[in-house]
């Protein structure tokens, strides 16, 4: 194992991604413990783009990366756009690189030329599963080719691969910072691909020779990647390179238990933002996954987390997402927020078109900050994500409302009562001078007892005619936010619909 002490050696993380599909979230939880790793230390984190296959390269998914970065506040040291001493941090515009130490390999015996057909491998996999056996994969047969083979192979320009040369007997012990040492049988490996045909490496090879020339002490993958970790331990050996400290941490697994992924319907880093979701919420639930502070603390700010993370109390065995749970995360965080920062997160998804989630489109922009400050105080305690402020208190901007007429009648009440008290209410409410939440509820409750009826029916009437809904902030308070004017207006209109029955 690495001597390397992330006490006092400066600690250098990536987080190397390949743009074939968006940064989901199971993904991001891995860009987090490296993330937090290097702040922990005073190191440096790294951003490389893994682009050697050219072919499944989804445009514009770096720039996805780069504004999820943004988004969570995952501030790089080096990486596409901001440059770094190591760059280029693209690894399609690394390839001589990748070709010289490709060649080293097989001047060293560590690699070969392998001068296989597309045919002839398609021939030989589906013979080897004809024959039922127990392990598949490269038969080795360039591996015995003579030099004068190879000679003449390399002088008819026929093409080739470059493959790792996997010794025939004997063991590769990986060493891993939260398994210990990882012993792989050298039977059990197929002398894989290094370099393609075309020129392009493979991820074994780049990554080996990208993570130690940009000089990265500590490589987090998630642990499906285990299984080729003796590959990469091989070409370290073979090229005389110190081992990084390596940790394969626990996948992120959906709620069946089989892993998040690209193709499994994990969603986008950038989904969740769209959702309402706080960045400081998703770092906090989702650096909680695999790792613990302590047997009980859960809410843990940014920079309780950068100073307290470590390798040691990362776990092995997979952690569950559960959406919900982060939902309870950012419930949390909104409450827990200052109200003007909150005003400044929730505006622009209350000022969205009515079409994208936001107001009404008959709801004037932009909108009053002073009075949107009173209405999402009021709901403060009840929003989870950023997008519930619409659904939440759309009624107090819209000029209409719509409800079922039955609504306005309490429990225990007929129409006739219904209307006989919000007919009172109303004249109790006009004469009203002072416009204030305890007033206005102090009126309604003496109301209630001079009508010889229980306040909840009565009060249950005059919500739905105010807000158009049944559930709904302190009534008196909203009241008092809507204003007399308006308040009175909707109580006739709720009295008028009560006329009607």
């Amino acid at each position: 194992m690495s001597t390397a002490d992330p006490q006092t050696a400066t600690v250098r993380t990536r987080f190397a991604p390949s743009p074939t599909g968006f940064l989901h979230i199971g993904g991001f939880r891995t860009i987090i413990f490296s993330w937090l790793l290097a702040r922990r230390h005073g190191g440096q984190f790294a951003l490389r783009v893994e682009d050697t296959d050219q072919q499944r390269t989804v445009p514009g998914v770096v720039e996805d990366f780069l504004e999820g970065f943004r988004w969570m506040g995952i501030d790089l040291d080096e990486g596409p756009v901001i440059g770094g001493p190591f760059g280029p941090y693209y690894q399609s515009q690394r390839r001589d690189l990748y070709a010289a130490y490709a060649h080293q390999l097989v001047a060293s015996g560590h690699a070969y030329r392998c001068f296989c057909s597309k045919e002839r491998l398609e021939e030989m996999y589906a013979d080897q599963q004809a024959r039922h056996l127990p392990t598949t994969g490269y038969d080795r047969r360039c591996r015995r080719l003579s030099p004068s083979e190879i000679d003449a192979n390399l002088a008819a320009g026929l093409s080739y691969v470059v493959r790792i040369a996997i010794p025939t007997d004997g063991d590769t012990i990986v060493p891993d910072a939260l398994r210990g040492d990882v012993v792989f049988h050298h039977r059990a490996l197929e002398d894989l691909v290094l370099l393609k045909s075309d020129g392009y490496p493979t991820y074994h090879l780049a990554s080996v020779i990208d993570d130690h020339l940009m000089r990265f002490t500590h490589i987090l993958r998630g642990d499906e990647w285990l299984s080729t970790a003796p590959i990469h331990k091989l070409i370290y050996d073979a090229l005389q390179w110190e081992w990084p400290i390596t940790a394969h941490v626990p996948s992120v697994m959906g709620s069946d238990g089989r892993k998040l992924s690209k193709r499994r319907g994990a969603q986008s880093i950038l989904y969740y933002r769209d959702q309402g979701f706080l960045p400081h919420a998703i770092i906090n639930y989702l650096a909680l996954l695999g790792w613990s502070y302590d047997d009980k603390t859960e809410i843990l700010s940014v920079d309780q987390l950068q100073q307290a993370f470590s390798l040691e109390r990362v776990q092995r065995s997979g952690a569950v997402f559960d959406e919900e749970r982060m939902k309870w995360f950012n419930g949390v965080y909104i409450r827990q927020m200052a109200i003007d920062e909150l005003l400044d997160h929730v505006l622009p998804f209350m000022e969205r078109p009515a079409a994208d989630g936001g107001l009404p489109d008959e709801v004037a922009r932009p909108l009053n900050r002073a009075f949107v400050r009173r209405v999402v105080q009021l709901d403060q305690e009840r929003i989870k994500l950023l997008t519930d402020v619409v659904p939440l208190t759309d009624f107090f901007f819209v000029n209409t409302l719509t409800y079922p007429v039955e609504w306005l009648i309490g429990k225990g009440l007929d129409a006739a009562g219904a209307r006989s008290g919000m007919e009172r209410a109303l004249g109790s409410l006009e004469s009203n001078l002072t416009w204030e939440a305890a007033v206005l509820e102090e009126t309604m409750r003496q109301l209630a007892t001079d009508m010889g009826v229980r306040p909840g029916p009565l009060f249950m009437g005059l919500r739905v005619a105010v807000t158009g809904r049944k559930e709904t902030p302190p009534l008196f308070a909203t009241m008092e936010i809507l204003g007399r004017e308006e308040t009175l207006k909707r109580v006739r209109s709720g009295l008028e619909l009560l006329a009607a029955l």
